[in-house]
């Protein structure tokens, strides 16, 4: 299974640290944000990556190269300067992607979830398949809400929870939209109408690096290891 590293966001709440580096390219515990992602993959038994990047991300390749020094083979996906938004990021990318299911995962994210369980994941007829979280104290009415069978469901109640940036996907999601600037959620939401998103509820660390604060938060966390 490929995956597909998010990583074209200008980070515009990280400003000043964005203003000369791209988000996925800041630095925690001595290594970009990017990268210990990628080797968190790698070690789960991910190799062939795919990266889009808009802002300032020309950098990104001339820090990851090919991606052989972290064990992973990289392609990567320009959008120019400006960004095509999550589903557009991902349609300009569905060449180097293949017609198999594939991983996306969020490059501004940090979690220790087992994405080894992905490998042998099985979509049938489903077109995605999200990985939900506790909802983090920014975030607090989630997004999705999920069933005992692992069905995902829209339904404002008390079980919505918050969608991680985690997720496969079939080829078929993204299928007929021509490339430009495309959201993920309306998609999302129209397969989920029709029943054919699952998910999976991870109880464990998870953050998104949105603030200096929590990447000041992450280092910390880190440097305890």
């Amino acid at each position: 299974m490929r995956v597909m590293l998010l990583a074209a966001g200008r980070g515009e709440r990280m400003r000043p640290l964005t203003e000369t580096l791209p988000k996925p390219l800041l630095s925690v515990a001595g290594k970009a944000l990017i990268e210990h992602t990628i080797m968190q993959l790698v070690s789960a038994g991910f190799t062939e990556m795919v990266i889009n990047y808009a802002y300032l991300g020309h950098l990104i390749p001339q820090y990851l190269g090919d991606g052989r020094g972290l064990g992973a083979h990289i392609c990567y996906s320009p959008e120019g300067e400006g960004a095509l938004e999550t589903a557009g990021g991902i349609i300009n990318a569905l060449p180097l992607l293949g017609e198999r299911p594939f991983l996306v995962v969020n490059s501004d994210i940090a979690t220790d979830f087992p994405f080894a369980e992905l490998r042998q994941l099985k979509l049938n007829d489903d077109l995605a398949h999200l990985i939900l979280v506790p909802n983090p104290a920014h975030h607090p009415q989630g997004d999705f809400s999920l069933t005992h069978a692992h069905r995902v469901h829209t339904t404002a109640d008390n079980t919505r929870f918050t969608f991680s940036g985690i997720g496969v996907y079939q080829p078929e999601l993204f299928s007929g939209i021509p490339v430009g600037i495309h959201k993920l959620a309306p998609l999302l939401h129209k397969a989920i109408a029709q029943a054919r998103v699952s998910g999976t509820y991870y109880p464990g660390f998870w953050s998104d690096i949105g603030t200096p604060e929590r990447l000041q938060a992450l280092e910390i966390k880190l440097s305890l290891k």
